[in-house]
């Protein structure tokens, strides 16, 4: 539904960007929604003077664009090789299970968290390794893994 959306936002958005700056756009956009939401779609076609199908398009064409809502608080784990070696996978599993979450059911149900696995984050050598909204978190383990979870909750 459109009007459960400010457009205001949107349009604040748009004046920013040059008209043909799609992927700036969604950026801002998602960063401000913590994902695409589809009602936006007719809205900035209109606005930008082109088809809902070339900015649909662009938002399914990169894996950075979420089309479904994201949590406040988005958990990247890895699970490349070096994560991967040094256990990775049941903290994975902990995260998911304290979570209520699965690998197609990602984000908990109060959008608090989102759980997601990444193949590489580029800190092989602290491996295992978590991401809270892109800051590293070294040296995971599941009980580490339920510290930082306790004290996200807590911060809010």
């Amino acid at each position: 539904m459109e009007n459960e959306f400010d457009f205001a936002i949107i349009d604040e958005i748009l004046s920013k960007h040059e008209p043909t700056a799609i992927i700036a756009i969604l950026q801002d956009v998602q960063e401000h929604y913590r994902y695409l939401p589809k009602e936006v779609f007719p809205y900035m076609a209109k606005k930008l003077n082109t088809s809902e199908a070339k900015i649909y398009s662009v938002a399914t064409f990169y894996e950075n664009f979420s089309l479904e809502p994201k949590g406040k608080y988005v958990i990247k784990c890895c699970d490349g090789t070096a994560c991967h070696v040094r256990k990775s996978i049941p903290i994975l599993e902990y995260l998911r299970k304290e979570l209520s979450l699965s690998d197609t059911k990602t984000t908990s149900d109060d959008l608090m968290f989102t759980v997601e696995t990444v193949s590489c984050l580029g800190a092989c050598g602290l491996a295992p390794v978590l991401t809270v909204n892109d800051v590293v978190h070294p040296s995971m383990t599941p009980e580490k893994a339920e510290a930082l979870l306790k004290e996200l909750r807590e911060a809010n």
